[in-house]
């Protein structure tokens, strides 16, 4: 799943030279913040304090580690969006392997197993005893799984416009449904084998969809991307296609906030509901939006406050 899917068109429009300089002056602007875990680097961000002064002590804040979409892209399509939950929390934005200015890596290990993986040992060297994990689109297939594999270290999740398995006919189908059957023959197209004539369609029927509120162009022209992710992991055949966490999900053990946009055609609501029924009731919170899209943040910045709210509950 693309995360998001507009800046397809960038890859199309733009040379790999360019995209290779992109991520060398990434590279070189904050080496230190490069976090060596299972042979490869991960570029990490913080934002926000872990200490708050509060009369005669310092309190420590909750840590969340934010989970960015694609795969493919890199954490900057979260931020400064996600940056107001750094008004209760610390915040961990990192580029998963392979993406953004984090080292690249050979396609064998550029997968969902590897990337919970990363995660738990970039949580161990940070030195984080209760991590939240914040997971968005392609992000929460990565926060799902982390939390099947590594549960003994996990406080909280929060899976924002994910799904427990991608179904091509049931985005198909939410296409036609909120735009009619230009919009499904062009996603049917598109993801049936992505080129510059297929996603050129797809961005004139099929992303206006994705959410009421208009991208920024600004926020296409500062990600990082890296086309090789995107191809490898959605082809035909793919472990976007093939993923499905639904049976194990029953075995999380810790709090789970759901957010879901009711609008959104490649996370269906549906398919949303789907994989919160398989979370354990007494474990889970669902949060549905009306007229929202695509990472609900971007059409009703209530959001945050569901989402402030769950990383302050006892």
């Amino acid at each position: 799943m693309l995360e998001p899917i507009a800046l397809v068109v960038l890859l199309c429009k733009t040379s790999a030279e360019h995209y290779r300089l992109c991520y060398e002056r990434g590279q070189s602007r904050n080496p230190a913040m490069r976090i060596k875990v299972n042979g490869t680097h991960l570029f990490v961000d913080i934002v926000g304090s872990g200490l708050v002064a509060e009369g005669p002590v310092m309190v420590e804040r909750p840590v969340v580690f934010v989970l960015h979409g694609g795969p493919g892209f890199d954490h900057s399509t979260m931020k400064p969006a996600f940056d107001p939950l750094a008004e209760v929390a610390q915040l961990v934005y990192y580029d998963h392997r392979g993406q953004g200015r984090s080292d690249r890596d050979d396609t064998a290990r550029l997968n969902l197993d590897q990337w919970a993986d990363d995660l738990r040992a970039l949580i161990e060297v940070l030195g984080v005893e209760q991590p939240i994990v914040l997971g968005l689109s392609f992000g929460g297939f990565v926060a799902q799984n982390y939390a099947i594999r590594h549960g003994d270290k996990l406080h909280k999740l929060i899976l924002a416009s994910t799904v427990a398995r991608m179904v091509p006919d049931r985005v198909y189908d939410a296409f036609e449904k909120f735009g009619g059957e230009g919009a499904r023959k062009a996603a049917v197209d598109f993801w049936s084998g992505p080129n510059p004539d297929t996603t050129a369609v797809y961005m004139k029927e099929c992303m206006p969809l994705y959410s009421r509120t208009e991208q920024h162009p600004d926020a296409l022209r500062r990600a990082i991307m890296t086309p090789e992710v995107i191809a490898h992991f959605s082809r035909p055949g793919g472990e976007n296609w093939t993923f499905d966490f639904r049976d194990r999900l029953a075995g999380i053990s810790v709090p789970v906030l759901v957010t879901a946009g009711e609008i959104d055609p490649i996370t269906p609501i549906a398919a949303v509901k789907e994989m919160a029924d398989c979370i354990p009731d007494e474990r889970l919170e669902f949060v549905s939006f009306p007229n929202c899209g695509h990472g609900v943040h971007r059409d009703d910045v209530n959001a945050f406050e569901v989402m402030k709210r769950f990383i302050l509950e006892e």
